[in-house]
């Protein structure tokens, strides 16, 4: 089960509606997920590489795991008792530069989007 950031199953929001696409962002939604990823795109690790290197803890690390495998972004692969992490989809690293490249095009303007159930801030002059 993929949890989004309300802490609900991303496939209980597509059975409720949202569209995959939404679904897939949701799951992306999450600065560690994204740190994970990002390790995980220079090569496949384990939950104590990625607690080691990234600096969170073990249960931490797992969840957020768990939930990119739900999304079929990552899987792993067992080796005696331990499990070796990676990317499924590598053109994921693809979507994520396009991101930054859209980013650093409208100078990050996407901050300024209402969030939903937040009041509506003023945008600068």
């Amino acid at each position: 089960m993929a949890i989004n950031d309300g802490g609900r199953c991303v496939s209980a929001d597509i059975a409720a509606g949202l569209p995959p696409a939404a679904a897939l962002f949701h799951s992306l939604a999450d600065e560690t997920r994204l740190r994970i990823v990002a390790r995980l795109a220079r090569g496949e690790a384990r939950v104590v590489d990625l607690t080691g290197e990234l600096g969170l803890a073990q249960s931490t690390v797992s969840k957020h795991l768990a939930c990119l495998r739900d999304c079929g972004l990552v899987d792993y692969r067992a080796e005696g008792r331990q499990s070796f992490y990676s990317l499924t989809r590598p053109e994921l690293m693809d979507l994520l530069a396009s991101a930054e490249q859209l980013l650093s095009a409208t100078g990050h303007a996407v901050a300024l989007c209402p969030m939903p159930g937040l009041a509506a801030q003023p945008r600068p002059s």
